[in-house]
C-alpha cells in the first residue's frame, strides 16, 4: 500500500519535480497545497502519512503552519523542503517537531532516504 504525501509548496515546479521523483515508488501525492493555511485546512481530510513543507510561501510560512499542524496532530510527520538552509531555520524546524530537512534542489535518493527515516520513527 502506498504512503500518502501532502505537498505544501507554492511552486508548481516543485510539484512537477516531486511527481517525477515519486513516480514508480511506494509514495503518492494525495494532496497539493499552495499555502500553510491550505495545509492546515486540508490535513484532517487528507490524513497524510507524510507532509513535505516549504518554508517561504505567501501568507503563513511553513514553520508556522508546521507548528499549528503538530499542535493538533502530534504524530504528524513533516519534512521541511526548502532552499532556506540556515542554522537557525534548522533549529526552529527541529524544535517545532519536523522529522527532517531536505534542501532544494533535491535528489531522489536524498528525498526517499529522509522519507524512510521519518516514517520509521514512532
Amino acid at each position: 500500500m502506498s504512503k500518502r504525501i501532502m505537498v505544501v509548496d507554492d511552486s508548481r515546479l516543485v510539484r512537477v519535480q516531486l511527481n517525477d521523483v515519486l513516480n514508480g515508488t511506494d509514495y503518492e501525492i494525495a494532496a497539493y497545497c499552495r499555502s500553510g493555511e491550505d495545509a492546515i485546512a486540508q490535513y484532517d481530510e487528507v490524513k497524510p502519512d507524510l507532509v513535505t513543507m516549504d518554508i517561504i510561501m505567501q501568507g503563513m510560512d511553513g514553520l508556522d503552519a508546521s507548528e499549528r499542524i503538530l499542535k493538533e496532530h502530534p504524530d504528524a510527520k513533516i519534512i521541511m523542503v526548502s532552499s532556506l538552509a540556515y542554522d537557525d531555520t534548522f533549529e526552529r524546524a527541529k524544535a517545532i517537531g519536523a522529522k527532517g530537512f531536505v534542501d532544494k534542489p533535491f535528489h531522489k535518493e536524498q528525498l526517499l532516504k529522509v522519507f524512510e527515516e521519518a516514517l520509521s520513527e514512532s
